[in-house]
């Protein structure tokens, strides 16, 4: 019988054994995750606990089935070779680790050569002659069962260890090259610390001294004081457990680097799709069948039941679908079991449900910068693809979804886990897990939190919490993994990737900003609907952000707004009565206005100047106090959005509704065919304040305080198109978009008419 199986009959002996069990079981890890640390901590030496401990120790890794005398030997090593004095060692980890570059498998190896490494570990339990005896505080022992502590310099020095590390070296590693021997020895004989003393002798040094081959046999945990063989079994089971675990850590890198590449650059492969000379006819079609109409039902723009969210378009759903399924497959793949496995001793289910953990980890921090990326103003994406703000923002939200769930996942295992090793109420008090706990829980408060419904309700307390969780998470996915493994392996990059995202995006802010200065915004009163800013000598194009910093107290509160005129013309309006204007549209007749009836009646111009020019609609909040102004100080952010080419089909149609105007008016200028705006509006203040500067030439019909019948335009249109084409461009609520979008698509599928739909429509 193996002498780690003999226990005590004295009751005294063995309560005093289990306590130090316990002990043990509290300080060291079970799972192969764990392996990280006893090397991110090597330079805490390895303690030995007495022999009549080990029986007890196995409970730490207890599985049902019971034991025998190799797996009672694999669980008193896996005890020794995990032990984690954490709580002794945190602050020496954080100042003394070797700092890793880049991930495992890609710049940073764990265990290679894994052979000498194997031998190592086998006998770095081992009580050597230099060990010292370490007293557990609190705790009366017995000279018997004092622990024991080697230190790096031990290692260094201690001629029957360097003698034994040397002959198990040459036995296990054949084939190794000897320089790639002796870095080996010199980098990891006496640890693993950045700061460390070199052995004081090389490899063959220590091969030349040994006289002749050993044979006996030393075992982990025993007193090593000459040249001994390793133990077959421990090596092996050691050998298994890191060469396995390496592997797998490997396919977590690997595997988080397919997700953020492909997710990135994807969306730049199919937008150049559009630069293909495929018929119009094909294209026509499969936008009508595959990618612009809603998923589901006849509602794109228009929120779901209770105000949950948003349903994408057929062609984002096949991109979101995409996501989901290179996430759940590669989550799913790639798992190996090696047995016997010094750190999962008999349990095949321990070691690949830890596997599962850890890689449901790595994606989740792997999808981090794409969940910042997709959020950002300045993302890269929209430079280089045809992709509207509104799809990132719903891809953002869904790959949040799908961070979140994997964070989850990778709590629950590890909770699961550390529950049944009886292990959670002392390693819950660590650094490493209470900060894991912040970064998962400010992540599940993050997705309920951003329904469309409290997004639409109270935006900028949504934003405000968003972005306080959102810093939460990121300081409380970083400290977990620095109080856990310090630098040494890598998964912080992700952290550091997502922090120059928000970082390279907040700059570009501030510089866009800066660019424009301080000015002064001159407000006018539309009418009880609209307010117009005017910002003299400032240019830019599609939409910018608007910071009124006096205005309330939330001084960074900015919002974005299109941009209506890059010019701001010099009139003096003429008195009309707002229901003279009213009056004035009762008729159908009277609704189609032509530019030079609109201007001759209402202004007469003087020099255009520099400026911006932009219409608001009052709805609450920073747009209800600008009334009340008639100047105020602005910073102007600026510029943002792309704009698209509509000169694919000679014809362009905009369809627009209320302030929704002043995103189609840089279309109808520049489109370079024949254009015709149809704009609904409530009340006539807005048509009067679009003075002919901002529609000169333009073809326009105007729906003042009736509904528009968007089917009908739109076949009048096709039909007037014919084979030449048309191009569809609707910006307006959601209910007049999501129309477009159906009788567009519903055309689109005929074949008849070649047509393209631009939506320009924002959402959240």
């Amino acid at each position: 019988m193996s002498e780690i199986e003999h226990v005590s009959a004295n009751d005294l002996e063995l309560s005093r054994s289990r306590t130090l069990a316990r002990l043990i079981c509290s300080h060291h890890v079970y799972h192969a995750a764990e392996a990280f640390q006893d090397r991110s901590i090597t330079y805490c030496a390895s303690r030995r606990v007495s022999q009549r401990s080990w029986s007890n120790i196995r409970n730490c890794f207890a599985y049902p089935g019971g034991t025998s005398d190799n797996m009672a030997r694999l669980n008193a090593l896996s005890a020794v070779f995990l032990l984690l004095p954490a709580a002794m060692c945190m602050d020496m980890a954080l100042t003394n680790t070797r700092n890793g570059h880049g991930l495992i498998g890609y710049g940073i190896n764990m265990y290679k050569p894994n052979c000498a490494f194997a031998c190592r570990a086998a006998i770095s339990s081992c009580t050597l002659d230099c060990s010292t005896m370490m007293e557990m505080e609190g705790m009366a022992m017995s000279m018997d069962d004092m622990m024991m502590e080697t230190s790096a310099e031990c290692y260094a020095t201690d001629n029957a260890f360097l003698q034994t590390m040397a002959y198990c070296i040459s036995q296990k590693c054949e084939g190794l090259r000897k320089w790639e021997l002796e870095k080996y020895w010199k980098d990891n004989i006496p640890g693993t610390s950045a700061v460390q003393p070199d052995p004081k002798w090389t490899y063959q040094e220590s091969l030349d001294k040994i006289r002749s081959a050993p044979n006996e046999t030393v075992a982990g945990g025993d007193p090593l004081n000459q040249t001994m063989l390793v133990s077959e079994d421990d090596w092996l089971a050691i050998w298994n457990a890191q060469d396995s675990f390496e592997e797998a850590e490997g396919k977590h890198g690997k595997y988080s680097i397919i997700v953020i590449v492909t997710c990135f650059a994807l969306p730049i492969a199919l937008s150049f799709l559009r630069f293909v000379p495929l018929p119009n006819t094909l294209v026509t079609q499969f936008n009508a069948w595959v990618i612009d109409p809603p998923l589901w039902g006849t509602k794109q723009k228009q929120p779901l039941a209770g105000g949950l969210g948003l349903m994408p378009t057929r062609g984002q759903a096949l991109f979101i679908g995409y996501i989901l399924l290179i996430n759940v497959v590669l989550s799913s793949v790639g798992y190996r079991s090696s047995q016997p496995n010094a750190w999962y001793p008999g349990s095949v289910r321990n070691e690949i449900i830890t596997l599962v953990a850890n890689r449901v980890g790595a994606l989740s921090f792997a999808n981090l910068p794409l969940l910042i990326l997709y959020s950002s103003r300045n993302n890269i994406l929209f430079w280089v693809t045809d992709w509207s703000h509104s799809t990132f923002l719903l891809l953002h939200r869904w790959v949040g979804g799908i961070a979140t769930i994997q964070a989850i996942l990778h709590s629950i295992i590890y909770l699961q886990l550390r529950i049944e090793a009886h292990t959670h109420a002392e390693e819950s008090k660590l650094p490493y897990w209470i900060w894991g706990i912040v970064g998962t829980l400010s992540m599940s408060l993050l997705l309920p939190s951003s329904v469309l419904y409290i997004r639409h309700k109270a935006y900028e307390l949504f934003l405000a919490w968003h972005v306080a969780l959102s810093i939460l998470t990121i300081v409380g996915c970083y400290y977990h993994i620095l109080f856990r493994f310090a630098h040494q392996w890598g998964y912080e990059m992700w952290i550091w990737a997502a922090m120059a995202v928000w970082g390279f995006d907040r700059v570009l802010r501030m510089l866009r900003m800066a660019k424009n200065g301080l000015r002064s915004a001159v407000v006018t009163k539309v009418d009880d609907d609209y307010v117009r800013v005017d910002v003299p000598d400032v240019a830019a194009t599609g939409h910018a952000y608007l910071y009124f910093p006096t205005l309330t107290w939330q001084f960074w509160e900015n919002h974005p707004f299109s941009v209506a005129s890059t010019a701001t013309p010099q009139f003096v309006r003429k008195s009309k009565s707002l229901r003279d204007e009213e009056s004035g549209s009762s008729k159908k007749d009277e609704l189609k206005i032509s530019t030079a009836a609109a201007s001759s009646d209402s202004s007469t111009h003087g020099p255009a100047k520099l400026g911006l020019t932009f219409f608001l609609r009052r709805q609450g909040g920073l747009t209800q106090q600008l009334v009340s102004r008639d100047s105020l100080p602005v910073f102007v952010e600026s510029s943002y959005g792309t704009h698209v080419d509509t000169s694919r089909f000679p014809h362009l149609v905009c369809i627009a509704g209320g302030i929704g105007i002043t995103a189609v008016l840089p279309y109808l200028r520049s489109h370079p065919g024949s254009s015709k705006l149809y704009w609904g509006v409530r009340s006539a203040g807005i048509v009067h304040a679009i003075d002919d500067e901002l529609l000169k030439n333009v073809d326009k019909e105007v729906f003042v305080g009736s509904r528009m019948n968007i089917r009908e335009v739109l076949q009048e249109e096709a039909a007037y198109a014919g084979e030449g084409g048309v191009t569809i461009l609707v910006s307006g609520p959601g209910g007049m978009a999501d129309e477009a979008r159906i009788v567009v698509s519903e055309i689109g599928r005929q074949g008849k008419v070649n047509m393209r739909l631009v939506d320009e429509a924002f959402s959240w």
